[in-house]
């Protein structure tokens, strides 16, 4: 078990371990409930041996060292309520031991099945990428007792607003199947530059996702790209800037970003896709106008029928102060 006992952090070249090593190096054996079935096994032991990598996990499944009903399975094998599965001594990596600060989240509906928080600006949805923690990894923290907690979608690390996590794999699957059909309604604020002219506008333009050199994430209109859609309604002209509502008809990355830069109206602040030289002077304050040090993207409204009573639920998340503050600063400006 050499190739597993490197995970833990403890010298192993004498063949020993701590008793606290001893103890978290036993076989466990888990029967499967009605909540975690009907997922595949190896996407079941990501979840179960959080701080392991991928690579490890298909190492022991490719061994067979993880066995379901005392038999061999490959990593696609989808598990079935009353599966005893056995799981090897699977130590998770010692950077994974790292206290993880309490999460300070506005809670907009918390129960059995789902939690919905308000995301700050430049808070990102997970760890990873140089981020050792994000809202998932502080939530979880913060819940000790929760045996699932699962993002339902994601937001960009710049935007704020609405975020759903799933407290059930029934309300994951739920959630997910609402979101493949269009059922679930994601409204968006956003401000851009420019003199936007209609009430209404269905933007429909193929997005193309790739890796940058230095490893950074985006995207580009492109014509073999996936099939996007945003309407976008204006809710109010500030001068030269206009406030938008954008519904999300599908959710592909950077989607709404994308789509108002590639029509020739950046959103404030946005800088990725934006107006770098724009953004550059909104950071510092001009007469009337309040500075602007984040991107004008917020999700304020969900709209999903929920997990556990299949109702209909709405709900909303305010401007932060700072986009209501820039808005005002607008409005005065104007007047």
């Amino acid at each position: 078990m050499k190739d597993l006992a490197r995970f833990s952090g403890d010298r192993t070249e004498t063949g020993t371990l701590s008793q606290s090593s001893q103890a978290a190096a036993q076989v466990r054996v888990v029967t499967i409930s009605s909540e975690e079935a009907d997922q595949r096994i190896d996407n079941y032991l990501l979840r179960e041996c959080k701080g392991v990598p991928k690579s490890h996990i298909y190492r022991v499944l490719r061994s067979g060292e993880v066995r379901v009903n005392k038999g061999r399975i490959d990593q696609t094998y989808r598990l079935q309520e009353g599966d005893v599965v056995r799981i090897p001594p699977i130590r998770v990596a010692e950077k994974a031991k790292h206290s993880v600060p309490p999460a300070e989240f506005t809670v907009l509906l918390e129960d059995a099945h789902v939690l919905v928080v308000d995301k700050p600006a430049g808070v990102a949805v997970h760890g990873g990428s140089g981020v050792s923690f994000g809202v998932i990894e502080q939530l979880r923290a913060s819940r000790p007792e929760a045996k699932f907690l699962e993002l339902v979608h994601r937001l960009d690390r710049e935007t704020s607003g609405i975020l759903m996590l799933a407290k059930k794999r029934s309300a994951l699957v739920h959630l997910h199947e609402q979101i493949r059909e269009g059922r679930l309604d994601k409204r968006y604020f956003a401000l851009v530059h420019g003199e936007w002219q209609n009430a209404r506008q269905h933007v429909k333009l193929p997005l193309f996702k790739y890796t940058t050199p230095d490893g950074e994430r985006r995207v580009r209109v492109q014509a073999d790209g996936q099939p996007s859609h945003t309407v976008f309604n204006l809710v109010r002209r500030y001068g030269g800037y206009a406030l938008l509502e954008a519904e999300l008809k599908t959710g592909r990355t950077h989607q709404i970003r994308v789509h108002l830069a590639s029509s020739g109206f950046p959103i404030a602040g946005d800088d990725k896709y934006g107006d770098f030289g724009l953004n550059r002077a909104l950071q510092k304050a001009d007469g009337n106008r309040a500075a602007l040090k984040r991107m004008f993207l917020h999700a304020h409204q969900l709209t999903f029928v929920h997990p556990g009573s299949n109702e209909s639920v709405t709900l909303s998340a305010p401007l932060p102060p700072e986009c209501r503050l820039f808005l005002r600063s607008l409005e005065s400006g104007s007047a």
